[in-house]
């Protein structure tokens, strides 16, 4: 191999130090992405732990919920028993009234609390474990800006 002139100015290898430095920022971004990513799924346990809890919460109010229906029965009971000589069959028609309109309100309120409902942070968690595979496998220069398959 020739030996290059002393008075001549060489241009430094291409791919030398900016393609590592290139490369540290890949991979100081992908361990960014990934600590991201664990305190995500960190935050989505805390929520689903959180979920439990409120589940708990919702049986005890709604056996609270029964034991009070019960007693909205046995009171209605005692109105009928207590108006049975004068007006019973119009304490007995408010009561089911009473009764049905509060149980179609319920179901109201079921189905509109239901219909939105989705899997929590899980396509937040898949798009940030994407960037981190596009980060980390990422050989080219062009290979950051396209989306993983």
């Amino acid at each position: 191999m020739p030996t290059p002139d002393p008075g001549t100015i060489q241009p430094p290898p291409r791919g030398g130090a900016p393609a590592s430095l290139s490369a540290s920022a890949r991979r100081l971004g992908a361990s960014f992405l990934a600590l991201g990513r664990i305190r995500l799924e960190l935050l989505a346990i805390e929520v689903q732990e959180e979920k439990e809890r409120a589940v708990a919460m919702l049986f005890w109010a709604v056996l609270s919920a029964l034991v009070g229906g019960f007693g909205l029965v046995f009171g209605a009971l005692l109105l009928t028993v207590a108006l049975w000589d004068s007006h019973r069959l119009l304490a007995l028609g408010l009561s089911s009234g009473l009764f049905i309109a509060l149980a179609a309100f319920g179901l109201w309120r079921i189905r509109h609390l239901s219909s939105g409902g989705a899997t929590l942070f899980s396509a937040s968690l898949a798009e940030l474990a994407a960037d981190e595979r596009v980060l980390r496998g990422a050989g080219a220069a062009g290979d950051v800006g396209r989306k993983a398959p």
